[in-house]
């Protein structure tokens, strides 16, 4: 039985790290602002196992005029659970999540291999694709939840 919970930031890096950040040292797991109050982890569980994980920041863009953001960063799932919905439902798990903070918009940097993925979720591309030094090739994508 898979369910999602809140987890911390520490919590996180045993997926992040093979899947988003394999070739680095562990510390380049911590974002900035992964230990704020406004900051939201959840991981996806099966029974005590941990398969993947997404965090929640709230942030604001200045592509967007949208008051009120909230970035998804560090989504990951373990290589051997992908392409089984689970990034599906942490992502509707992070929607509902900014629907619940009263947010408008979420948005994320996305790598250039999950485009198609988001696309299908209802996310649409701004701007140009550029470059995250160390990271590779990424371009904002973003979805507008509790239109007004």
């Amino acid at each position: 039985m898979k369910n999602i919970k809140q987890i911390t930031a520490l919590e996180t890096f045993s997926i992040r790290h093979p899947v988003l950040r394999a070739e680095k040292p562990i510390e380049s797991c911590h974002f900035d602002g992964d230990t704020l109050e406004t900051t939201f982890h959840f991981g996806l569980y099966d029974s005590d196992n941990l398969l993947g994980v997404v965090s929640l920041f709230e942030a604001k863009n200045n592509l967007f005029t949208t008051e009120k953001q909230f970035q998804i960063r560090g989504m990951a799932v373990l290589k051997q659970h992908q392409k089984l919905g689970l990034g599906e439902k942490l992502i509707i798990h992070a929607e509902k999540q900014c629907s619940e903070q009263k947010q408008n918009l979420i948005w994320f940097n996305a790598r250039e291999e999950a485009i198609g993925f988001y696309t299908k979720m209802g996310y649409q591309t701004k701007g140009l694709p550029f470059e995250i030094k160390g990271v590779g090739e990424h371009v904002v994508m973003f979805k507008a939840i509790n239109d007004e």
